[in-house]
């Protein structure tokens, strides 16, 4: 379509229901899409505006009682526009607005010759200057405003570029019908939790990728990723009839991400180089951890309990001592300190599930842990790969903690930076990515788990949250209202849908582009990182993403200096 010829004029609506649009006669109703951006000039500024739903619309009822033959075509035409037309509703996110209209004019100048050079204005700015500034929508355009398709100057002014020196813009990917880059602002993303969403095989997994490898590639952030399937360290199937794999964070960026790996067996069947082993003690497990795997262990209340008493006893080593206790010592224990036998010898058998755990030690010769919070403190970003033990009670024990004590140091820098304001002392900017997070931020745990509490204080201690997860309506609503960017593949469950739209003003008219989007390769993102909500076709995840976002490893650059360097050496002693 050509964005200078106008589509349709407005002939309705409200602030609060968005707007009514007729479209032209010489415009098909079947080039309008769910999700579709258009602009309506309006006399002094310029509305940016999502299309939300599509209808047929007639003159006269009789039209619709006489329907023309399906072979007078002639007929069809002559009704088309006038007797039979579209009509589409319009929902105004942007406003676009001359910096310097209200500067005062020198001279006299009437009402009307103002109009006019206002519309002027509007037609003919550019996205890259400081003429126009974007505004939230408070008015509407008046009847008969001219609709057009929106241009690429439309989305640049709106969304920015990926090379504006002055930002951190990512391109995750463009508009349904359009070839023009969406960008979001990876400084907004990282300073809040955020959220990826959508049934399973929508490309969640594939969304994530592209999101980490942007901020790795713009230096956003640092990422501790919690890699469930083993699927963003290394190489990946990808979905499809034939077997292909796609590249992982660490073939991507050999220098800047480091994978740590609960299962070594597994990680070097897959090829992985260079993975780090990471095995953790009992005494670094608490009762809140167990508190939040009680459902895998089948853990009473009363067992709980009993565990404060048991930590309160033997400190750290509770569960050491636990295991190696006979029924007499726990009889003698209970007498003393006024424990329940029954519920401490339930404790004992259930929590034997722990040895069948390949990354459990009695001790550990070293603190793992330390060297990721090392690996993070430089800079590099930590994939930790779960190989075989990722079911549900291995991968949440192990995360939370992990994430605990990593985020007891983080708070341990915050605080002395904010009381030295020294920048040296300023920590990275940490993202913990997590997969099946309702697991961790159900209502029922979400007060047990570290990541409720990282999803409430967001930025306050540099630590952030980036949650994958098919089902957001298991998440706390305290916690989702919390989630500033949501990106969202498609979705079918009613609940599911409206947890997306937990404390999201106008969601209603979102939910229908929601419903309409495709199964693979698109997604609809709202939030803290984008200036409006948009729907996008993904960035496809492939060579060509390889070769414009990735750091080529040494082997594969041959005219680097370092590399001639080494040759020449080989040559000088004869090799």
């Amino acid at each position: 379509m050509n964005p200078e010829q106008p589509l349709g004029s407005v002939i309705q609506g409200s602030l609060s229901q968005g707007l009514e649009v007729r479209l032209h006669a010489d415009v098909l109703v079947e080039d309008m899409r769910v999700g579709k951006f258009l602009v309506v000039q309006g006399v002094r500024s310029r509305f940016f505006c999502m299309l939300t739903d599509v209808a047929l619309g007639t003159s006269s009822p009789r039209i619709l009682s006489n329907p023309p033959d399906p072979s007078n075509l002639f007929l069809q035409e002559v009704l088309a526009g006038t007797g039979t037309y579209g009509t589409i509703n319009l929902t105004p996110m942007l406003m676009f607005t001359p910096a310097n209209r209200d500067r005062p004019d020198s001279g006299k100048t009437s009402d009307k010759n103002k109009t006019k050079k206002a519309a002027g204005k509007l037609g003919s700015y550019e996205a890259q200057t400081n003429d126009v500034e974007l505004q939230p929508v408070k008015t509407i355009p008046s009847h008969f405003s001219q609709v057009y398709d929106a241009a690429h100057r439309d989305f640049r002014a709106v969304f920015g570029w990926e090379d504006d020196p002055n930002r951190r813009n990512f391109a995750i990917g463009q508009p349904i019908d359009m070839d023009v880059p969406i960008c979001i602002d990876l400084d907004r993303f990282v300073e809040r939790s955020n959220g990826i969403f959508g049934k399973s095989g929508t490309g969640k997994s594939f969304l994530t990728r592209l999101l980490l490898s942007g901020i790795i590639r713009k230096r956003a952030a640092v990422n501790l990723i919690f890699d469930m399937h083993s699927e963003y360290g290394w190489e990946a199937a990808r979905e499809g009839k034939q077997f292909s794999t796609v590249k992982g964070l660490r073939q991507l960026f050999p220098d800047r991400v480091q994978v740590y790996t609960l299962d070594p067996e597994s990680t070097k069947r897959r090829g992985v180089r260079d993975a780090q082993e990471l095995y953790i003690s009992y005494d670094q497990i608490d009762v809140e951890d167990l508190a939040l795997v009680r459902g895998e262990l089948n853990l009473s209340e009363a067992s709980l309990e009993n565990a404060i008493i048991l930590r309160n006893e033997f400190g750290k080593t509770w569960i050491t001592r636990l295991m190696s206790m006979s029924n007499e010592e726990i009889q003698e224990f209970c007498e003393v300190k006024m424990g329940s036998k029954s519920s401490i010898m339930a404790l004992q058998r259930k929590l034997t599930r722990l040895d069948d755990l390949k990354y459990l030690r009695n001790t550990c010769p070293k603190n793992y842990v330390g060297q990721i919070l090392e690996s993070l403190e430089a800079g590099k970003h930590v994939v930790i790969e779960f190989g075989s033990q990722s079911n549900m009670l291995s991968y949440m024990l192990a995360t939370n903690v992990i994430a605990r004590r990593i985020h007891a140091s983080y708070v341990h820098k915050a605080e002395k930076f904010l009381q030295t304001k020294n920048p040296s002392d300023r920590p990275h900017q940490l993202v913990i990515t997590i997969e099946e997070a309702h697991r961790f931020l159900d209502p029922s745990t979400v007060r047990q788990t570290i990541f409720g509490t990282i999803a409430r204080e967001m930025r306050k201690y540099f630590v952030t949250l980036l949650v994958v997860d098919q089902r957001p309506s298991g998440i706390d609503n305290e916690v989702m209202s919390q989630v500033g960017t949501r990106i969202t593949a498609l979705l079918n469950d009613e609940k599911d849908i409206d947890a997306i739209f937990t404390g999201v003003s106008g969601g209603q008219a979102l939910r229908s582009v929601l419903a309409k989007l495709d199964s693979k390769q698109q997604a609809l993102i709202l939030g803290h990182a984008v200036p409006m909500p948009v729907v996008v076709r993904t960035r496809p995840y492939d060579e060509t993403f390889y070769a414009e976002i990735g750091d080529r490893a040494w082997e594969e650059m041959p005219n680097e200096p370092l590399f001639r360097a080494a040759e020449a050496a080989k040559a000088d002693l004869g090799f």
